[in-house]
């Protein structure tokens, strides 16, 4: 199969996953206890009844749940996913402002583990009785262990108060110019320990499973082979080895994105990051359901992108998939 025929054949499946999600995340949101009217009229210090009838009607409240599920999906089909309840703003305006922040976030905690992790993995491989093997394995261990809240204050603590290396909390120093590359290193420096909060777990499993990928590879013919042929040690690592005990850890990485944007809620509360997790979390509080339903949205379009991406790197690492 040629490479425009997979990418089609995906969008088509992405389409469908995303029209399943929509309805999905529309019918349990409002099947939820509350009325979203009553949190509207709270916000205005409470309303008459005449007054809740007219925001059941402006709100489009006062239709049947099948009725409202084909108007939002109509919506969403235009572009428009909403006005925010409590923000008082377009969802879709609300949510594309917070979701470059989480997906810088996301992307970089997921390349972090995975490059870390890989490397990790390699190096306790090549000596899997050695020290340094034995470090990975208790590193493995803790980091895995750890809670990402727990990790992310310990963080906190040790780079933001006892050593005042990292900023405490925001995306970018509210004095500087956000334009330019001054303004890259600001938010890469308010990125690393929110990223590395996030990543550490990760880091943890990745190396492990590419340690377990790399002793497999290391064993197999083709290596004795290689270096039977006189080839150096690191080409036969790096260029022989690794590309097949990348394949597992590539469908590892792919497989947990949506667990790693579901943790990115937690680093995003502790380290004040402006991105979509924070939002959700307000949304929640408040049953700002077109805000949530814009949220879970934005998540699940990443989700589903980023899957995309991880077929695409498995039929670069395993060129028996480019058939596929």
């Amino acid at each position: 199969m040629n490479a425009a025929s997979w990418l089609l054949r995906r969008l088509i499946h992405a389409a469908g996953l995303l029209l399943a999600v929509l309805v999905l995340n529309f019918v349990l949101i409002h099947a939820a206890p509350g009325d979203p009217a009553v949190v509207i009229a709270g916000e205005m210090g409470g309303a008459s009844t005449e007054v809740m009838d007219k925001i059941r009607a402006d709100y489009g409240l006062d239709q049947t749940l099948p009725v409202q599920l084909l108007r939002y999906l109509g919506r969403v089909v235009g572009g428009d996913l909403g006005h925010s309840f409590y923000f008082n703003r377009p969802v879709a305006s609300l949510v594309a402002e917070r979701m470059g922040a989480t997906a810088l976030l996301v992307v970089s905690a997921i390349l972090t583990a995975f490059v870390l992790g890989t490397w990790l993995g390699i190096l306790a491989a090549r000596r899997p009785r050695g020290l340094a093997a034995q470090l990975v394995a208790v590193f493995s261990v803790a980091g895995f262990a750890a809670p990402v809240f727990w990790t992310g204050m310990m963080l906190l603590l040790l780079f933001a108060s006892t050593l005042p290396i990292f900023p405490v909390s925001g995306m970018e120093d509210v004095g500087r110019p956000k334009l330019g590359f001054a303004h890259a290193i600001d938010v890469a420096h308010h990125l690393v320990l929110p990223a590395m909060t996030l990543a550490l777990v990760y880091i943890a499993q990745y190396s492990r499973q590419s340690r377990a990928g790399m002793l497999a590879a290391l064993a197999a013919d083709y290596i004795r082979t290689a270096r039977a042929k006189g080839l150096g040690e690191g080409r036969v690592v790096y260029r022989h080895a690794l590309r097949n005990a990348l394949i597992p850890v590539i469908t590892i990485a792919g497989l947990q994105f949506g667990q790693v944007l579901a943790g990115a809620v937690l680093v995003e509360t502790v380290y004040s990051w402006p991105g979509l997790g924070r939002l959700a979390y307000e949304s929640i509080l408040r049953r700002d359901s077109p805000t949530l339903l814009g949220i879970l949205l934005g998540s699940a379009l990443m989700v589903i992108l980023a899957n995309l991406a991880t077929d695409a790197a498995y039929r670069l690492a395993d060129p028996r998939m480019r058939g596929a």
